[in-house]
């Protein structure tokens, strides 16, 4: 997903489009009747009508409707109707572990509370769409979906409102303040100022850009696409061109309304107006599925220099492409209709297939370099290079499965960083990857040994040991030398989490031939199993020095995470087999401020899972308590069993501690702890200030809280900076944070969830 960098880089632009919001007034209010009577109400309409900003309108605008909270899943970036149901998890922030499907998790999550979800752009989605529609809408009783799309879903029970363009004045209209009562002179007149502050509607020029509107059928799309003009051609100018243009623009078209052929006329214009260059990147950037920043549209174009640079500008200048301002570079995206316009051109110059492997080779590189990059101080920017280009390792993952002959390709992809997947909370996705990969790829096929031991690794991340164990003897059953430490891995862990003896024999054998290999990085899972297995056989000194020297080696590195989990495991050791309980505690409650930091939900629960049996170990009851139900809340969030992830420590202490305080208190507690965020574990105080809202926004920092809070006011990143005397920059760096943590796609999901925690919704 991109979420990162449109929560950091698309704000002000986005602030733009929601304050400049023009006209829709009775869609809005005919959109919130039919949500009042119906579960299911589906926008349609041309593309380019407005149906995404109208659905986005009316749901920012009921939060105080859905206790449950608004989602917004965007299915625009998607290109497989396998992920429609991850792309919903991604919204609701949930990880997917402990053997339930992406569906399952979404309708556990949904069922118990009311929520709305806004689904957007189905249309190239049609069953994925209308399959997970139904299996929710049927499973979660007080779910009410709004879903945007060109076509209706299909579905029992659907309210279909079918959005039509912007209203447009008569040929004859008097005074310009007349034209500008009609929707869609206003919306041409307020995007020609963001492009040209000086313009405005006159008496001079209110008859042209009336013809304009009226030509243009009152589309929004293409009356934006011409108001981008304005910068270096008139009113009368623009609608000149459109007029010439349309006889021959739309002959031999086969489109049965006219403003589909009014569109494509608007769009085949906005092509003649580019230059050779500039319609060559347009063809080759429509490969994203995403963003993408200057060095990417270089790959896909086959060129690098100003060549590209050139015509990326011209793209932008004729909004063709939108920039996307980050924290350290700029980054560009192309509205669906305009990339599957690019797309047509595209496969009609024959260049296709040459671009898709640039595009797949682009980011086959980008993931080898996160991986080089991930064991080190560059671990966090890896991370968000890689959550940034998500959508577009999806795409490249997909198109190698389905082209025929480079299947290796997506299984080399999809194995080399197991961190990444896991810490976005998409254990399963990745899972998902490398076993079409591998049902690809022909028995003999080089890597494929590796291959399944990295799935049997990933069958045990979700407790699923028989299949696990299936693809550790398919593994095993291949001669490859190169994959001796992955088989060696997988089987230590497997036999961990089976309970059988040796686990900590074949970690020992992964650490040293990954030790040899030069591969510091995948080393360290490996340790820690070894670490954990042998305070699991009471040698306490041997666990401390293995999960000492893994801690040792992630803090030389600059590392974080395989240093939390090194520091798990020494709490583990000393909390559960007789060690230190002071030591313990620290090193447990140091992994969750770590964690805290990130966006990695599932080690958190981990964390304050041990800090409920440290307070256990001391008979510290009811806080014990209350931290197995903070634990609880991050368990169903992130899918995950702890009678599986950490069975037997689990089960011991909580089963102590219900015993010491009885069902009624330990229920009590339990349920007030469900309540904490997990940033309380850490302090043992409150979060929240005496008018009764939260000073801090877990898993928010204080002052990543307060640009919060300033962002759901509506306040732009200059505005921000400004209050806070702060640099932009900064504001845009604790909005990546923001969106790390959170998994947001945008500002308004942000101002929602601020709203929510106001009043007490969910968390």
């Amino acid at each position: 997903m991109w979420a990162m960098r449109r929560m950091a880089g698309d704000g002000e632009g986005r602030r733009r489009a929601l304050t400049s919001y023009v006209g829709r007034a009775e869609d809005e209010d005919e959109v919130r009747r039919l949500l009042d009577v119906g579960r299911l109400v589906t926008l349609t309409g041309t593309g380019g009508v407005g149906k995404t900003r109208l659905a986005a309108q009316v749901a920012s605008s009921l939060t105080r409707d859905f206790p449950g909270g608004v989602a917004v899943a965007g299915l625009g970036e998607l290109r497989d109707e396998r992920l429609v149901a991850r792309a919903v998890a991604d919204s609701l922030g949930l990880h997917d572990t402990a053997g339930r499907t992406d569906l399952e998790a979404v309708v556990s999550y949904l069922r118990p509370r009311r929520s709305l979800l806004l689904l957007d752009n189905c249309e190239h989605l049609p069953v994925g769409s209308a399959d997970l529609v139904a299996a929710l809408l049927r499973d979660c009783r007080d779910l009410v979906v709004l879903a945007t799309s060109r076509c209706s879903l299909g579905l029992d029970g659907e309210h279909i409102l079918a959005i039509q363009p912007l209203s447009v004045p008569p040929e004859e209209v008097g005074t310009p303040q007349e034209a500008l009562t009609f929707d869609a002179v206003r919306l041409f007149a307020e995007r020609a100022m963001s492009v040209l502050p000086s313009f405005e509607v006159t008496e001079d020029n209110a008859a042209s850009v009336v013809r304009l509107c009226r030509r243009l059928d009152g589309l929004p799309l293409a009356i934006e696409l011409a108001a981008a003009r304005v910068r270096v051609l008139s009113p009368s100018q623009i609608a000149d061109l459109v007029d010439q243009g349309s006889g021959v623009l739309v002959t031999g078209l086969r489109l049965p309304v006219e403003r589909h052929r009014t569109l494509r006329a608007t769009l085949e214009w906005s092509h003649s107006l580019c230059t050779a260059d500039e319609r060559a990147a347009w063809a080759c950037c429509s490969v994203f599925a995403g963003h993408f920043d200057l060095s990417a549209a270089e790959a896909v174009c086959g060129r690098s220099g100003n060549e590209v640079l050139d015509a990326v500008a011209g793209l932008v200048d004729k909004s063709v492409l939108i920039r996307v301002d980050g924290a350290d570079k700029v980054h560009y995206r192309m509205l669906r209709l305009l990339r599957e316009f690019g797309g047509r051109l595209l496969a009609e110059s024959g260049d296709e297939p040459a671009v898709a492997v640039r595009h797949r080779d682009h980011y086959a590189e980008l993931i080898e370099q996160a991986a080089g990059a991930w064991f080190g101080p560059g671990q966090d920017e890896a991370f968000e290079r890689m959550t940034a280009a998500h959508a577009d390792v999806r795409e490249a993952l997909s198109w190698s499965l389905r082209t025929p002959g480079v299947g290796k390709a997506a299984l080399t992809m999809a194995t080399a960083m197991i961190e990444y997947w896991v810490a976005r909370g998409a254990a399963w996705e990745v899972r998902d990857w490398i076993d079409r990969a591998l049902d690809v790829l022909p028995p003999e096929a080089p890597g494929r040994a590796r291959g399944l031991a990295i799935a049997s690794l990933c069958a045990a991340l979700h407790a699923d040991l028989p299949l696990a164990k299936e693809r550790l003897t398919a593994a095993e059953a291949v001669e490859d030398d190169e994959a001796a430490p992955y088989i060696a891995h997988a089987r230590a862990f497997v036999l961990m989490l089976s309970a059988e003896p040796d686990s900590s024999v074949h970690a020992a054998a992964a650490v040293r031939i990954f030790r040899e290999r030069g591969d510091a990085r995948r080393q360290m899972h490996p340790l820690f199993i070894q670490g954990v297995a042998l305070a699991y056989r009471g040698e306490l000194p041997g666990a401390r020095e293995l999960l000492g020297s893994m801690r040792r080696q992630c803090e030389e590195a600059g590392e974080d995470r395989y240093r939390s989990m090194a520091l798990f495991g020494i709490g583990v050791a000393e909390v559960c087999f007789g060690g230190d309980v002071d030591e313990g505690e620290r090193s447990i409650r140091t992994a969750l401020e770590i964690d805290l930091r990130g966006s990695d939900v599932l080690s958190a629960a981990y964390r304050v899972d041990g800090l409920a049996w440290v307070s256990a170990r001391r008979g510290q009851w009811t806080r014990a308590a209350g931290l197995f139900g903070t634990a609880a809340t991050l368990w169903d969030r992130c899918g995950a069993e702890p009678d599986v992830a950490v069975s037997t420590a689990h089960r011991e202490f909580r089963e102590a501690t219900r015993k010491a305080l009885g069902d009624d208190k330990f229920d009590a507690a339990f349920s007030e702890g469900r309540q904490r965020s997990p940033h309380e574990a850490l302090s043992g105080t409150s979060a929240r200030r005496d008018d009764g809202t939260e000073d801090v926004l877990p898993p928010l920092t204080p002052r990543e809280s307060e640009i919060a809070r300033l962002v759901a006011a509506g306040m732009s990143n200059r505005e921000i900076a400004a209050r806070l005397v702060i640099a932009r920059r900064t504001v845009e760096t604790h909005l990546q944070h923001i969106s790390n943590k959170l998994d947001f796609a945008n500002r308004t999901q942000l101002a929602v969830w601020v709203e929510n925690r106001a009043r007490g919704g969910p968390r």
